[in-house]
């Protein structure tokens, strides 16, 4: 891929974070939105809940990357967290859209790669889905289906629009292995629940790769499962941590307290995704780390 600008949304977040780590290694421009007044010539004001985004920052980019949005699992689902997510991801996606529509052909960035996960397939239990499979229900599939819809105006413009379903990163730094790290070295892990649903994971490492594959092909457009090959069952993640980590995994969670502790959140915790990467693998991208202890072993170094 060429030396280009590209703008990145979310940039300080764990993946826009390691992403934008990566571009820049390789020589690339790259531009941060910020939701504060610009400090330098490489960043770009915007609001993503109030839906505005300063357009004349994004004229002349190769590419947009957006991958903003309030943490799906950082908080309990009140009502008010409900709609910071969405908004955050539905009126930051519409803006960034209106404002790629708005700009002139010469001017416009080529390529809109939005952020959306696999919450978009409801709970699948032990059915393995791929992108064909439809929307389910609940609150985080229609919350996916409105975050992708809201980059209509661009694709309408004629960007290419790429949506990138994420699955559950394997990293220490962030995220939901970011809270399981410390537990299981201090010996404290288990499995959640029955241990018997589907989670569909998917390394830091390639979690980049993938999103620097989806920007450099100009034939790949549409949703794409951002999932290691092999979805494991919660109880065989257990194990496989304690084996990385060397500690013993003999506790568990029971439901009913996640539920207790968690509200409607815990739906999520227990629920099974096992989504598979078909597109992906498709398009000839090949992973690093597929299986579940590759990915363990490069989180944990």
């Amino acid at each position: 891929m060429e030396r280009v600008r590209i703008a990145v949304t979310g940039a300080s977040g764990l993946i826009g974070g390691a992403l934008v780590r990566s571009l820049a290694a390789d020589g690339h421009e790259v531009v941060r939105l910020v939701r504060r007044a610009p400090r330098s010539a490489d960043e770009v004001r915007w609001d993503p809940e109030r839906g505005s985004v300063d357009a004349e920052g994004l004229a002349g980019c190769a590419a947009v990357v957006n991958l903003a949005g309030a943490g799906i699992g950082d908080r309990r689902w009140t009502e008010e967290y409900k709609r910071r997510l969405r908004d955050g991801r539905v009126n930051g996606t519409r803006a960034l859209a209106e404002a790629l529509a708005a700009l002139d052909d010469d001017r416009r960035p080529r390529v809109l790669l939005n952020g959306s996960a696999i919450g978009y397939y409801g709970d699948t239990g032990d059915r393995a889905v791929d992108e064909d499979a439809p929307a389910g229900t609940g609150f985080l599939p229609e919350l996916c289906v409105a975050w992708e819809s809201a980059a209509a105006p661009a694709r309408e413009a004629g960007v290419r629009t790429v949506f990138a379903r994420t699955g559950l990163v394997v990293a220490r730094q962030g995220g939901a292995w970011g809270r399981l790290f410390p537990l299981f070295r201090a010996g404290l892990g288990g499995r959640l629940g029955d241990g018997r649903q589907f989670w569909s994971f998917i390394a830091l490492h390639d979690e980049v790769a993938a999103l620097r594959h989806l920007l450099a092909r100009a034939d790949l457009s549409g949703p794409f499962n951002l999932t290691a090959p092999q979805p494991l069952t919660n109880r065989e993640i257990t194990a496989a941590m304690g084996r990385v980590l060397g500690r013993p995994t003999v506790f568990a969670v029971p439901a009913q307290v996640l539920r207790a502790v968690l509200g409607e959140l815990s739906s999520e915790v227990l629920g099974s995704q096992r989504v598979l990467p078909a597109r992906l693998l498709e398009s000839g991208f090949t992973f690093a780390f597929p299986g579940i202890e590759d990915a363990l072993r490069a989180a944990a170094r």
